[in-house]
Formats: C-alpha cells, sequence, structure tokens
C-alpha cells in the first residue's frame, strides 16, 4: 500500500471518530436534558457544580460505550475489518479531547478530560467480568444456560457494565432506592448501543435484534423490583 492509502485511512478513521464522539455528546445531553431523568436525579436540590459533574458522568459514559463495542470479541464483522476497529476504538479519546478543544474548553480541563476516560475506561472494562458472573448466575437460577443465553450475556456485557458504573458514579455510591434511575440511564445507552452495534454488523442484525428483546427483558426484571447486578 502507498502512502497516500494510509492517509485516505488515517483520515477516515479520524472523521469516523469524530462523528462518534459528537454524536455520544448528543446522546448524553438527550438524557441529561429530559425532564424525567432531572427528576429522578434530583435536580432540584442539586449545584450547578454537580449538574455538570453529573453531565460528564453521561459523556464519558457514552465515550467509553462505544470503545467497549469496537473491542468486543461476538461482534459480527469480517476478520480484516477489526484492525480499522482496533484502531478506531483507540482514537475515540483523541477525537472527544480534539471536540472539546474546538468548543473552547480550556488546556486544564483537557487533561481532567484525558484522565477521567482513562479511568472509566480501565474501570468498566474490568467490571464486565463481575456483570458475566452476575448474568450467568442469574440467568442459571431461571434455566440450564445453552449457548445462546452465553452469547446474549456476551452480547451485553459492555452496555450494562457502563450503565452500572455510570448510576453508581451519578449517585456517588448511594444508589439505593434509585433503580428508576438507573432504568433511565440503561434504556438512553441501549438505545445507542443497538443503533451502532447494528451499523457495524450490517447483514448480522438478527442477534442485535435478539439483545433489544434481552434489554427490554432486564428493564421488566428491575420494574418487578430485582436490582441489576453489582
Amino acid at each position: 500500500m502507498d502512502k497516500e492509502h494510509f492517509e485516505s485511512v488515517d483520515d477516515m478513521v479520524k472523521e469516523t471518530a469524530s462523528l462518534l464522539v459528537q454524536a455520544a455528546a448528543s446522546s448524553a445531553f438527550q438524557l441529561f436534558n429530559s425532564k424525567q431523568f432531572q427528576r429522578l436525579a434530583g435536580f432540584e436540590a442539586l449545584s450547578q457544580t454537580e449538574k455538570d459533574r453529573i453531565f460528564n458522568e453521561l459523556v464519558v459514559a457514552s465515550v467509553v460505550l462505544i470503545m467497549l463495542m469496537l473491542e468486543a470479541p461476538d461482534l459480527g464483522v469480517a476478520a480484516d475489518f477489526r484492525d480499522y476497529l482496533s484502531d478506531l476504538g483507540k482514537r475515540i479519546p483523541e477525537a472527544h479531547i480534539e471536540y472539546l478543544k474546538t468548543a473552547g474548553v480550556e488546556r486544564d480541563h483537557l487533561l481532567n478530560w484525558e484522565r477521567l476516560i482513562a479511568m472509566r475506561y480501565e474501570e468498566y472494562a474490568r467490571d464486565r467480568h463481575d456483570v458475566r458472573a452476575a448474568a450467568m448466575q442469574l440467568k442459571s437460577a431461571e434455566k440450564r444456560l445453552e449457548l445462546d443465553d452465553l452469547a446474549k450475556i456476551q452480547m451485553l456485557l459492555p452496555v450494562q457494565a457502563v450503565a452500572i458504573g455510570c448510576h453508581l458514579h451519578i449517585c456517588r455510591g448511594d444508589t439505593e432506592g434509585r433503580d428508576d434511575l438507573f432504568k433511565s440511564i440503561l434504556n438512553s445507552l441501549s438505545r445507542a448501543y443497538v443503533e451502532l452495534r447494528a451499523h457495524l454488523e450490517g447483514s448480522r442484525i438478527t442477534p442485535v435484534m435478539r439483545a433489544k428483546l434481552k434489554l427490554k427483558r432486564t428493564v421488566r426484571r428491575l420494574r418487578t423490583g430485582r436490582k441489576p447486578p453489582k
């Protein structure tokens, strides 16, 4: 491959990363700005600083979810496309910082954002193991685990791990009695997750549609009083 080809691929990766982080910020803003979320988060009693902190957690959750999805081992894409997605995932933090920079965010705050993204990525990536174990335990209590069950659990790990972690940080660790807030976060992240994953997998959309049904069951389970896995 010649230099011109590499430059065109690199430009495409940068442009795609930029579009993804803008979509992440838009999704976070939509949830943050909803009356239901603000009521569940208790905005009437919060300072502007605390509201800003919550917004930042929503944004970083959306950004990290994209990163985790792009590296998901069960993603239904061609093998030769994985290198591109791997490169794209690594560019996401840089693209978000660049997006903030163009929005006029000061350098000191940009450094804080770099640290926050790295910290939440490490945390949510690690938490996937606990979420998998809890999901398998919950599912096996209902019936004998089949391969299809394991595939669905694996598929849902990124969005569930991020939603649980984001909820925990927004509540500053005190999540007791705040299941409705969790459902609000999970629903928002799930919509973005399913849409992007379906787009990436193209014709391999059937497993994603099954995931949507699984997410609906998760929300229904929460409505009956069962809490998300710790």
